[in-house]
C-alpha cells in the first residue's frame, strides 16, 4: 500500500503544477489534444481558442485573359471584414467601387476598360484582429470588332445654337442595345445644364438636340463611355470625349412671299436682305421648303450643276455654275448663295430652283457672319421640309422628338 503521506503530497504537486501552467511529464498531460480543437483554431496562451483567418475571394477569376469589360468585379471576405480593396489598371488608373454595409463585399461601380490588365489587392481582418491579404490579377478581352463613333460637331469647334450632336457609328448598333448605348452617352452644358434627348435616325446614326436652342456663348461636353458596351453580338463600342462651344445666337427668318431674309444676332436685327427663292411651276419641284433649317456647311465657292436635280444638258433649264458664298441648308440641295444673275428679281419675285439667292455683296456679308449650326426659318410655302433632309431636328415638338429615344420607347 502506498504511503498516504506521499500520495497527498504527490496530488498537491500535480494540482499546483496545472494551476501554474508548468509542463508535466508525458504520463501526466491533459486528455484534450490539438486535433480536438478543429475549426476553433489553436488554443491561445490563455487557453481560449483563436479565430481562424479570414478568406478573400475575387470574382471574376482570370484564367484566360478574356474577362468581359462589362463584368462587375467583386471582392468578398468570409470570416472577417474587408479593410482595404484597390483595383488598379496597368497605367495606375483606379477602378471605382465600394464596400457594402456589412463590410464583407466590395463591388466595382465603373466599367472595365477593354484589353487592360488590372491588379487586385485586398485586406480582410478576422474577429481577433488578424489581417489576411489577397493579391490577384485579371485581364479584359481585346475586342475583335468595334463600332467607332464619329461625332459632329468636331472637338474644339464653334457652332450655332441650332446645331445637333450627331453620332455616326461605322458598324450597326443592335436594336436591343440602343438603350444601354444611350445610357452611356452624356451631353452636358456649361455654365448651365441643358435638358435634351437622343433620337435614333438609323441603326448607325443617333442625334441629340436640346429641348430648346443651345444657350448662346456656352460650352458643351459630349461623353461617350462606350468602351465597355457590347453594341451588337461580338462588337464593342469605343469611348470618346468631345468639347465644343456655342457662339452667338444667329437666327434668321426668310419670308418666301415677301422675298426677304431678316438676320438677327443675340436678339438684335442686323440686316434685312432682298432675296429670290424657288419658282412655282414644274409640278412644285423648285418651290423652296418651309420649316426650320440649320446651316450645314460654308463653301466660299461651289459648282452647282442642274444634273444633280435631274435637269440634263438637253433641257433649256440646264445650268452649271460656279457659285460664290454657298451655305448649305438641306441634303437635297437648298443653299443660301450669291446669285448676281437674278439681282433684278431679288426682293420682287421667286425665280430660283429652290435656293435663296442674293447679291454677291449681301452673300459675302451673310457668309462672313454665319457659322455651321446657325438657324434659318422659312415661312410662306406649302412645301414642308422632309424628315432627315439636313440637320432637320427642329421641325418636331420636343415630345415628338423624344419618341425616337430608346429610353423613352
Amino acid at each position: 500500500m502506498e504511503n498516504s503521506t506521499y500520495v497527498q503530497v504527490r496530488r498537491r504537486t500535480i494540482v499546483a503544477a496545472v494551476l501554474a501552467g508548468v509542463a508535466l511529464p508525458f504520463g501526466l498531460t491533459a486528455c484534450q489534444s490539438d486535433a480536438d480543437s478543429g475549426a476553433a483554431g489553436k488554443p491561445s496562451a490563455s487557453g481560449t481558442p483563436s479565430a481562424p483567418p479570414a478568406t478573400i475571394t475575387v470574382t471574376p477569376a482570370d484564367l484566360t485573359g478574356d474577362v468581359r469589360p462589362d463584368a462587375p468585379v467583386t471582392v468578398t471576405a468570409a470570416g472577417g471584414k474587408l479593410t482595404d480593396v484597390t483595383v488598379t489598371a496597368a497605367d495606375g488608373t483606379p477602378l471605382a467601387g465600394a464596400v457594402d454595409a456589412a463590410g464583407t463585399t466590395w463591388t466595382s461601380s465603373a466599367a472595365l476598360a477593354p484589353a487592360t490588365a488590372y491588379a487586385v489587392h485586398a485586406v480582410a481582418t478576422n474577429t481577433a484582429g488578424s489581417a489576411a491579404t489577397r493579391d490577384s490579377t485579371l485581364t479584359t478581352l481585346t475586342p475583335t470588332e468595334t463600332a467607332f463613333p464619329a461625332v459632329a460637331p468636331l472637338a474644339g469647334s464653334e457652332v450655332g445654337v441650332g446645331m445637333p450632336v450627331i453620332v455616326t457609328f461605322d458598324a450597326p448598333v443592335a436594336k436591343d442595345k440602343r438603350s444601354v448605348v444611350e445610357q452611356n452617352m452624356t451631353v452636358t452644358g456649361s455654365p448651365n445644364p441643358v435638358a435634351g434627348s437622343w433620337n435614333w435616325r438609323s441603326d448607325t446614326k443617333v442625334e441629340f438636340r436640346p429641348e430648346q436652342y443651345w444657350p448662346a456663348h456656352s460650352t458643351v461636353h459630349v461623353g461617350l463611355a462606350l468602351g465597355a458596351i457590347e453594341v451588337a453580338p461580338g462588337v464593342w463600342g469605343k469611348s470618346r470625349d468631345i468639347d465644343f462651344t456655342i457662339g452667338s445666337a444667329m437666327l434668321s427668318t426668310v419670308d418666301i412671299g415677301a422675298h426677304t431674309l431678316t438676320v438677327t444676332r443675340d436678339g438684335e436685327v442686323l440686316k434685312t436682305i432682298p432675296v429670290t427663292l424657288g419658282q412655282s411651276g414644274s409640278g412644285g419641284q423648285f418651290v423652296t421648303r418651309s420649316g426650320t433649317k440649320v446651316i450645314m456647311s460654308l463653301e466660299k465657292s461651289r459648282e452647282m450643276n442642274s444634273e444633280t436635280t435631274g435637269i440634263g444638258q438637253d433641257d433649256p433649264r440646264y445650268y452649271n455654275l460656279d457659285v460664290k458664298y454657298a451655305m448649305r441648308l438641306t441634303n437635297s440641295g437648298e443653299f443660301l448663295h450669291a446669285a448676281p444673275w437674278s439681282v433684278a428679281s431679288q426682293g420682287r419675285a421667286n425665280v430660283s430652283h429652290g435656293c435663296t439667292g442674293m447679291s454677291t455683296e449681301n452673300a459675302q456679308w451673310m457668309f462672313q457672319n454665319s457659322k455651321v449650326g446657325d438657324v434659318v426659318t422659312y415661312t410662306g410655302s406649302d412645301r414642308g421640309i422632309e424628315p432627315g433632309n439636313g440637320f432637320n431636328v427642329w421641325n418636331e415638338t420636343y415630345d415628338q422628338w423624344r419618341q425616337g429615344s430608346a429610353l423613352t420607347a
